[in-house]
This record gives structure tokens, sequence and C-alpha cells, in this order.
């Protein structure tokens, strides 16, 4: 079931998010979760961070926006994470398969996220779920450890064909 974000979720979102296989792939490096509430509240606040929930547990969060104006019809997903204990059990196959259809529900034309060049994984199951890379944004990311930029490719799907 999906739903959005409470206060109360911070502790098993927290505890995903800094997995070593989920935090790689997501946009902040490893911190307390004292450093982490600020920008768990600034995801709250904005009324697009989701979390799906299976059996009243966190399977999964993410972040699901519209643009505006002359692109309203265009949802961006970002900050995508499964629980760990989910991984390889097609729990994002199904998650993102819903919330596709729900969106193809609502009559809109596009989804589109950016995902890290080197998760494979990520990329395989956006491909599955008939995403294209549309481009790459080169030398885009840089994880605190790692010695050289990656590159970042923008994937889209259009969702009325």
């Amino acid at each position: 079931m999906k739903r959005l974000t409470r206060m109360s979720d911070m502790q098993a979102i927290y505890a995903i998010y800094m997995h070593p296989t989920v935090i790689p792939f997501l946009w902040h490096e490893q911190k307390s979760i004292e450093d982490f509430e600020p920008i768990f509240e600034d995801l709250i606040n904005r009324k697009t961070f989701y979390v799906y929930e299976i059996d009243e547990e966190i399977a999964s969060f993410y972040h699901l926006s519209r643009h505006a104006g002359r692109s309203s019809h265009v949802a961006y997903l970002g900050t995508f994470a499964v629980n760990p204990k989910l991984h390889r059990q097609g729990m994002a196959f199904r998650i993102l398969s819903e919330q596709i259809a729900e969106l193809r529900e609502l009559g809109l034309k596009r989804m589109e996220l950016i995902v890290e060049s080197d998760n494979h994984h990520a990329i395989a199951l956006y491909k599955k779920l008939g995403f294209q890379i549309e481009g790459t944004l080169r030398k885009f990311y840089k994880r605190a450890a790692d010695a050289e930029f990656l590159d970042d490719h923008y994937m889209g799907l259009l969702l009325d064909e």
C-alpha cells in the first residue's frame, strides 16, 4: 500500500537509506540520524515522498512529483529504494508497475528518472519496465569515497505507448 511518508517513518527510512547496498545510489552520504532528520523533514514537507508498505512494514520509499506548466503531464521519480530484506524478490518491479499504471490512469504521458551509470540492476529493471536511456549526464555524480566522477543516465518512459 502506498501512502505519504510521516515523521514516525524516519527510523525505518533511515535504516534503509543508510544500508550499504542502498546508500551508494541515493543522493546523500552516510550520516547520523540527527544529521538525516532535516533532510527527511524536507522530503516530508514536499508532500511528494511516499512509502510502500507490506504488512505494516516499509518495503520501499520514493519521491514522485509532477512537473509544472507545459510539462504537467510528466512525472519524475527520485530517491527510490527498496528495503534490502526484499532485494531480488521482484519488489521494485511490482511497486513501479503499480505506480506506472496509476500514472497512466491519471492521464500522464511520461515518467522520467536519473540513475547512476554503475547501478546495473536498476538500469536493467527500468529497461524491463520500458524506460529508455535518453541521455547521459557526464561526470554528474561523485561519492565521497570514490576518486572518479560517475555518469548518470536520464531515462524516460512514454506512458501512452
